[in-house]
């Protein structure tokens, strides 16, 4: 892709701690003002693959971004023991527990947890061990942010996917998700009931998440939510099937449509091919994406999204608008756009009310 070299410049360092990647083009060609570069990098959440890319460069913000890609490990270290704890709490009671994205996304896509920032561990339960679970993350030190009271808990998730829960005295955040989409008719069979499998995150210690089918429907369809306005979340996507056969992509990618993410997983999967070259062993299948106009804009709304200004969709005015009507596309049909039509102002006023 084209572009300015700090954009270029990040895309390549996220290419780069792929796993099994063998990424190897002069990244220093073009003139980088790295203080830009320090301004994307932090805002698209990858200063640890920017540091795993540059640490042996003699680069002006090096000392900078050492700290920077130090603070995530440290980070990451905590989230990998507060996990531990937390898969051992809810399985002695018995409350089956998922961990979605995070340092299992980041054992998965680069081999290496410690390279990707994750600001929330994000656990996924089934519905009706909502109550159990507030009780057992509470005793593990955390409090309900999100609703704002837990009279609220209930009420909250029956339109929204997750709660927001803080540790006291840390920095550590969790995302309890009891669905995978704020929509019900996305993805809907994805659950915490759903096959898994243990990724080791840690020498001696392994949490379950999503096999490769599901978590590639999810992670398109968490990304087309935000219309992929984070380069962290297409590069983490990218990563995945980075070293998977032409042949298993395009399996993928026709197991999410049984699984109901929609146009999300072409839209994921056109960004990524243009950001990093993903469908080059499968030109029919960028071929057959590409020719359905609801797809080719969901593509180029998402392309704006990512490689625009450093700024997040709510620090610009009417910045949110891409994200609001891009979720209407994601699957065909009037009921489907009705339910958006519906759900959208009600998650909207849940969020004011509580």
């Amino acid at each position: 892709m084209t572009g300015p070299a700090e954009f270029c410049l990040a895309l390549e360092c996220c290419r780069y701690g792929f796993k099994g990647s063998d990424s190897c083009c002069d990244i220093l060609d073009a003139e980088v003002d790295w203080h830009q570069f320090l301004r994307l990098v932090r805002y698209h959440r990858i200063e640890g693959l920017a540091w795993n890319r540059l640490a042996s460069l003699p680069i002006p913000i090096a000392n900078t971004m050492k700290d920077a890609a130090s603070a995530v490990a440290a980070q990451n270290l905590q989230a990998i023991a507060e996990s531990w704890q937390l898969l051992n709490r809810f399985e002695a009671a018995k409350v089956r527990l998922l961990f979605l994205k995070g340092l299992t996304l980041g054992a998965l896509a680069y081999g290496n947890p410690a390279l990707k920032q994750s600001v929330d561990i994000d656990v996924l339960i089934r519905p009706e061990n909502l109550a159990e679970a507030a009780r057992l993350l509470r005793e593990c030190g955390y409090r309900l942010v999100l609703p704002l009271s837990g009279k609220r808990l209930h009420p909250w998730h029956r339109t929204r996917k997750e709660s927001v829960w803080v540790k006291d005295g840390s920095s550590l955040h969790l995302d309890l998700h009891t669905r995978t989409a704020d929509n019900w008719q996305l993805i809907p069979s994805i659950t915490a009931a759903s096959a898994s499998r243990e990724v080791e995150i840690s020498d001696g210690v392994a949490l379950p998440t999503l096999t490769d089918d599901d978590l590639f429907a999810y992670l398109a369809v968490h990304g087309a939510s935000s219309a992929w306005f984070r380069l962290k979340w297409i590069a983490d996507f990218a990563g995945l099937v980075h070293e998977k056969a032409s042949t298993e992509i395009e399996r993928l990618y026709r197991r999410s449509q049984e699984l109901r993410a929609g146009r999300a997983a072409g839209q994921a999967l056109l960004l990524a091919d243009a950001l990093f070259g993903t469908l080059k062993g499968n030109p029919d299948l960028r071929q057959e994406l590409g020719h359905d106009p609801a797809t080719r804009l969901l593509f180029r709304a998402a392309l704006r999204q990512v490689s625009g200004d450093a700024v997040g969709p709510t620090d610009r005015r009417f910045g949110t608008i891409a994200i609001h009507w891009t979720q209407f596309l994601l699957l065909p049909g009037l009921h489907y756009k009705w339910s958006e039509l519906v759900g959208q102002p009600s998650r909207a006023l849940a969020r004011s009310r509580f």
